[in-house]
Formats: structure tokens, sequence, C-alpha cells
């Protein structure tokens, strides 16, 4: 006897379905490139059949090493429509990170552009599992890879004959590399769904929405405005490369409703005048990737109006939402979870920690990942359970939730700084020093101390025309520091290496100070 299937929502036929009844409507812009939703479902398909064609099966890992444009998302989306899983790689990656990642995923098939495939070459002999005849070059060509218009001509641009479950795996995102090689985050169609149907609804997307894409299409957090977007029907605005004049002129001109920039981004746009540029068609300015300075968050507020959402989040699963309109009291927090997530804080022993105390982070939701990919006993020190054996996902992340279930984000556990005995977290003192007027931005970090062990030191950019003088700005911050924080040391920088998200890399600054400490 026939009975009825356990019908789930998935991303693949969500985009179908928008192809059938949006037809007309723009789906994606990138530059001069536009595609209506039919165009770019019919794209899409046709990545994805012409992958059936080659024997992709189930589950498959296709790596896609590309920049930000239009092609790069029929690409992502019809790996998946395939019933494959999507593996994008960071363009900040060496040549060979990027060997060592195909490899670690197992992929057999690779999408790349000239640049990658150019950084990639010299590594050729140690890709253990990519397929010579299964590599596919896009905007130009390549010697031994085939290019993507012989791939997918003449294939159909019907829908895929593919079913999906919830628990197939939809992409590995590898994690930013903040402490070495990266992680691959195995995400399930399930966590993803959960994704874009959270993001819309706490964020208002719909049909209507045109959201702007600051960052790299790659990075999980970009996903924050694209994928929900898309799911909704609406258009995605792809920037090609960040610039903050670029940006305010995209808003107007394409009536932009939503945006997301990491805390760089919103510094380097405060620096421009856009008085001349209307804006109001803006609804929601997302902030996330690290935490946004108190004093470049009212600067915000103010200048582009009561639109800003701050959002933490934590790529292996779980996030929370400050929005427009919270207490004034809770300025300082980052938010309460985000739809279908639960929070924990947890002392050093695993026990549950009441409001106020400070501890770690741990979340738990329907957004979590499946796993990292092939590191079960990593995968498996992340997790906590709770008195019902729900497995929590712990953050490395410090922080306090109050009475009202808002948390404050303290720090980094490991970027946590132990000087003489107390602990010293050092976004406490970029706080600090980040209001002095000639510092445009600063971060902090742990070097070594002969008597204390280790102590705070400032790493800083100046604003233009601004003069560094060290005595002067450690007297500064000091006389606003608790003894046990002050700043013993204080260096300019032009710049600070950072990841795909603009979360300053500590690791590479560290690294210097501590090499004569290695045995």
């Amino acid at each position: 006897m026939l009975s009825l299937d356990p019908a789930e929502i998935t991303i693949p036929d969500i985009l179908s379905s928008h192809g059938q009844y949006r037809r007309d409507q723009d789906a994606v812009v990138c530059g001069s490139v536009r595609r209506t939703w039919g165009d770019f479902n019919a794209n899409m398909n046709r990545v994805a059949n012409a992958l059936l064609a080659t024997g992709v099966e189930r589950g498959d890992r296709v790596v896609v090493m590309m920049g930000n444009s239009v092609e790069i998302l029929e690409v992502m989306f019809g790996i998946v429509k395939a019933g494959c899983c999507v593996v994008p790689l960071s363009g900040l990656l060496t040549g060979a990170q990027l060997a060592a990642l195909i490899n670690d995923c197992g992929a057999r098939q690779a999408f790349a552009t000239v640049d990658f495939i150019e950084r990639l070459q010299p590594h050729e002999a140690d890709l253990r599992h990519l397929n010579p005849a299964q590599r596919y070059v896009v905007h130009g060509e390549a010697a031994g890879w085939q290019t993507y218009a012989s791939l997918i001509d003449g294939h159909a641009s019907s829908t895929p004959p593919v079913n999906y479950s919830a628990n197939d795996a939809f992409n590995i995102i590898y994690s930013s590399g903040t402490t070495g090689l990266p992680k691959g985050i195995l995400q399930s169609h399930r966590a993803r769904v959960h994704w874009a149907v959270s993001n819309a609804v706490e964020m208002g997307f719909g049909s209507p929405s045109r959201a702007l894409t600051t960052t790299s299409l790659y990075s999980n957090g970009t996903w924050l405005m694209m994928l929900p977007v898309l799911f909704s029907g609406g258009t995605c605005v792809v920037m090609p490369a960040f610039d903050p004049r670029a940006f305010t002129e995209l808003v107007a001109a394409e009536r932009i409703t939503h945006t997301f920039m990491v805390p760089a981004q919103f510094i380097a746009l405060l620096q421009t005048d856009f008085k001349t540029q209307d804006l109001n068609s803006l609804e929601v300015i997302l902030c996330a990737g690290s935490p946004l300075r108190r004093d470049t968050k009212r600067q915000v507020v103010e200048r582009l109006g009561d639109k800003l959402i701050e959002l933490y989040g934590y790529s292996e699963g779980f996030a929370t939402m400050l929005k427009p309109g919270a207490p004034a009291s809770k300025f300082d927090t980052v938010g309460t979870p985000v739809l279908g997530f639960e929070l924990r804080i947890l002392d050093e022993s695993g026990q549950v920690l009441g409001p106020g105390e400070i501890g770690e982070i741990a979340g738990y939701g329907p957004g979590m990942m499946t796993a990292y990919h092939g590191k079960p006993e990593q995968t498996a020190e992340l997790i906590w359970q709770d008195e019902r054996g729900r497995t929590f996902i712990r953050s490395g992340d410090i922080g306090r939730q109050d009475e009202d279930g808002y948390l404050t984000l303290v720090d980094r556990k490991k970027d946590m700084i132990i000087s003489g005995g107390f602990n010293v977290f050092p976004a406490d003192l970029e706080e600090i020093v980040g209001q002095h007027p000639d510092v445009l931005d600063a971060t902090v970090i742990g070097v070594p101390h002969e008597r204390w062990g280790e102590t705070p030191m400032a790493l800083v950019i100046m604003r233009d025309g601004a003069h560094f003088d060290e005595a002067a700005l450690l007297d500064w911050c000091n006389t606003r520091l608790a003894k046990h924080q002050r700043i013993t040391a204080a260096e300019p920088r032009d710049e600070f290496p950072r990841n795909a998200l603009g979360k300053v890399l500590k690791r590479i600054l560290r690294e210097p100070y501590w090499a004569a400490e290695k045995p």
C-alpha cells in the first residue's frame, strides 16, 4: 500500500520553486552581470546534470576555488542540486594549504578560476584524490583543466532527478584557520535549512528583499546574507571586493534592504563621507565576524540609524543577536539566542553557571554541524551533554548571561592573558585603546614577561596624520585600566593579519614574541 513521503523543506527544491514562479525577477547581481531567477535556476540545473553525467554519487565532495561572481553561486548550488557536498575553499590560503584541504575532504572533482589553479600547480603531485579529467576552470583557460562552458554545454536545464534528505551532507566549510590548518565543518541539509529560515525570520527577509554581500562567498559568515535572501526568493547583490565608497553607491543604486559587514569594514565606512548617498532603503545592517567596539557601534547607529543587528556566532553551530529596540541597558551585550538555539554558561568542570557568572559558552540547536570532517576526537572534545542528554557544542569563548538571557561576550578563551595570576581579557583592553582619539583600530595580545609570565601589549593602527607616541599612549590607556590590566608596551602597525571575515589572527601576531621562549 502506498504511503505519503515524509516531505521536508530542502534548499535545492526551494531554489527550483523560485526558478519557476519568480523567473523574471533578479536573483543575483554582481558587477555588470545580472541573473533572473529563471536563468539562475537553469544554470544551477545544468551544473547538476553535467556532474551527474560524469558519474558523481550522493555525498561526493566537490571543491570550489573561486572569488565572488554570479558563477560561484551557480556552481556551488549546482553541486548541491546534484546531491553532492560542496567544499568552498578560501582565497587566503597558500597552494600547499589548498592541496592539503583538497586531500582532507577527499574531493575527486574541482571548479576553480585561473588564479587558484596557478597557486595550486606546484603542488599537483601532492593531490591524492582529485581526478585529472574532472577539473573545471571557470572564467578562462588552464592547461589540464576542462572549461566550465564545455562541461555544462548541452546539458538539460531541467530539475535534476535527485531527492534530498535532511541528514545528507550539504557542505564542508573550513574554519578560518586562526590556529593552524583549518578544520572542516560538515553541515547537513537540515542545518542549512535552519540557517536560512532562522535568519530570514530574525532579520525580516522576504521576496522583495535585496541583500548586499560585502565579504567572500566562500566564507560561512557571508552566507548570513546570501542564504536567507535566496531562500526567501529575494535578490542577492554581490560585491566583487569591498570598497566603502562603492558600498554606499551600490546601496543607493540597487535599493539594498539588508547588508552584512565585519568591524574592519564598518571602521573604513565611517572614514568615508557618504552624506550625498541615499541609504534610506536599508532596513537591516548586520555585524558579525568579531565583536564591534562600543564606540564604533555608537557611530554606526548615529550615522546609519537604528538598524544595526549585532550577531555573535560560532560556525560550528549556534548564534545570538542583539537587535534594534533592545533595552538601552543591553547595549554592551550580543543579545539573545537566535530562533531555535539554546545557550549554557559552563565552569571548568562542566557545571552550569548562573546569571552573571563568567564561563565558557556552549550552544545547542538544529543549526549545529554534523561533525568536524574526519576528526572524531576533535568533535568529541567539543561536546557537552545537558540533563536531557542533548549534545551542546563548547565554543571556547568566554561570556556571561544576565537574568534576561542576554549574552555578554568577554573574550576568546585561548586569547585570555594570565598575568601575575590574574585573568586579563584582551577585549576589555581593546575597548579602551580604541577610544584614544588618534587610534583607528587596536588589538591586544599577551607577550612574555619575566616577572608576570605574560603581559598585555597593544598593537595599534593610527589615524591618518596621527603621530605614534608609545609613552603617551600607554599613559593615556593605563590611567583608564585596572592595575592588573595595565599595558606594558605598544607598537604601531599598518594593518593586522585577518581571516576572510576580518577577524584578527592573533596567533600570527603572538608568534614572533613567543618564539624565543620555545625550548
